[in-house]
């Protein structure tokens, strides 16, 4: 029988409160294992959608908020707003930052850049306040930033539609690589990749690639008729990138669906021309969701799947997270699924410091070595080189609780970042609709 001890620890967020849990379990306390859950928020909706370690040791979060209350003290309006926080590796909430305009404004990804600085991209659908200007619906909005939280630049990309970015990473050359969804339909065929004359329906993968300051160099799309989301991006030893996403397309760049949606991959060079593409799946509905590097050169893929044919072998119940790593060349060397009878999904993976993988999502299981305390739970699991499982852990109340990103830190302290809705068992304390989730296991 498991037995929880809760600390309840009341700290100050810019003079605002904020509340945590500290609890372990038995086997937790012979591991030395303490796991600590932050709720942090206003009292409209506010989620925390990747993380990253920063070159101090702690870790930056950049996501979104709605509210101009409770621990937000620097907006004033109800629209939805980049939302930046920065932490020491203790969790010591060192600066937190908004940034947008009068309509919806959301942030999906981080980088530190070489230089200390950070840069953060999303979208945004205004054309005011922070936000020089606006194509019309969504443009992706990339924000560059002083290592204090000052903006140093910022930049649109966009059409009429709603195009919005996913992905960012810092290149080799010291320039940056965002990725997201062109909405080829609003474009006009524009975004560089096909000819003008060839113009589909749907969402493409979109590849913006810039210099250092912002600037445009070049920008592809890739894609077919129906939906295509990218979601991960990473850069290879040979300056190419590969990006991670799903699509339910068969025509046009994507030749093999399995059904559904599946997987889709792609590599392109540094100029941004296509060099292959994957698919990957079953019949059934199959979206990647996150890539990283292995150390011997390949990738990790993470996501869900609701196949269990072709390339799935086992399927638990409904969706399972379903890891996979690919070689250079876009092969599959194994998968691996993980779950119960219920939804189980990945979100995000990252490498840790022993050469495993540490990757979060949710889970709705109740069964297979699944807890649920009730709807969806933030889920973190541990995988090994091999995609083996090393252990897992749900967290949650009896609300909706979701993981987005995840990373460990130097001192092998995991971070695992995400939103909720509960206010009871494992989480403290829900101070609006949803609010920005932060679990720490050290």
């Amino acid at each position: 029988m498991k037995k929880y001890w809760f600390v309840i620890c009341i700290l100050f967020l810019l003079n605002c409160s904020k509340s945590e849990i500290l609890f372990t379990d038995e086997n937790e306390i012979l591991n030395n294992t303490i796991i600590t859950v932050n709720t942090l928020g206003g009292s409209k909706n506010d989620a925390f959608n990747a993380v990253i370690q920063t070159a101090e040791g702690g870790y930056i979060t950049a996501g979104f908020t709605q509210s101009n209350n409770g621990d937000i003290n620097t907006k004033t309006n109800e629209s939805f707003d980049f939302w930046i926080l920065k932490f020491t590796s203790e969790s010591v909430l060192q600066w937190q930052k908004t940034f947008g305009g009068s309509k919806d404004d959301r942030a999906s990804a981080i980088v530190q850049t070489l230089e200390g600085g950070f840069a953060v991209l999303g979208y945004t659908q205004s054309s005011d306040v922070d936000i020089s200007e606006n194509a019309g619906s969504k443009d992706f909005w990339l924000l560059k930033l002083s290592n204090n939280g000052n903006v140093l630049w910022q930049k649109t990309f966009g059409f009429s539609g709603a195009d919005y970015g996913t992905s960012l990473l810092e290149t080799n050359d010291g320039g940056f690589l965002l990725t997201g969804v062109l909405d080829v339909s609003a474009s006009g065929g524009q975004g560089n990749a096909k000819s003008a004359a060839i113009k589909h329906a749907g969402g493409d993968y979109w590849a913006i690639k810039t210099d250092n300051a912002g600037n445009l160099e070049w920008s592809k799309f890739f894609g077919g008729s129906f939906t295509d989301i990218p979601l991960g991006v990473v850069e290879t030893q040979d300056n190419s990138f590969v990006i991670a996403g799903s699509s339910d397309s068969n025509d046009f760049n994507i030749k093999n669906n399995n059904g559904a949606y599946d997987f889709w991959l792609t590599k392109i060079s540094s100029r941004g021309n296509l060099i292959w593409e994957k698919s990957f799946g079953g019949s059934q509905i199959d979206e990647a969701r996150a890539i990283t590097t292995t150390n011997d050169g390949n990738f990790i893929v993470v996501g869900d799947t609701r196949s269990s044919d072709k390339n799935v072998a086992i399927n638990n119940g409904a969706a399972d997270v379903w890891i996979l790593k690919i070689s250079t060349e876009g092969n599959l060397l194994w998968e691996k699924t993980f779950g119960g009878t219920n939804f189980d999904a990945a979100r995000a993976v990252s490498k840790t410091q022993d050469n495993g993988f540490i990757i979060a999502g949710s889970s709705r299981s109740l069964d297979n070595g699944f807890e649920n305390k009730g709807q969806n739970d933030a889920l973190i699991l541990k995988i090994d080189a091999n995609g083996n499982l090393l252990w897992q852990k749900t967290i949650g109340g009896s609300e909706i609780d979701f993981l987005y990103d995840v990373v460990e830190l130097n001192n092998n302290t995991i971070i695992a970042v995400g939103e909720s809705s509960s206010s009871d068992q494992d989480v403290l304390e829900n101070k609006g609709f949803t609010d920005g989730l932060i679990i720490q296991i050290k």
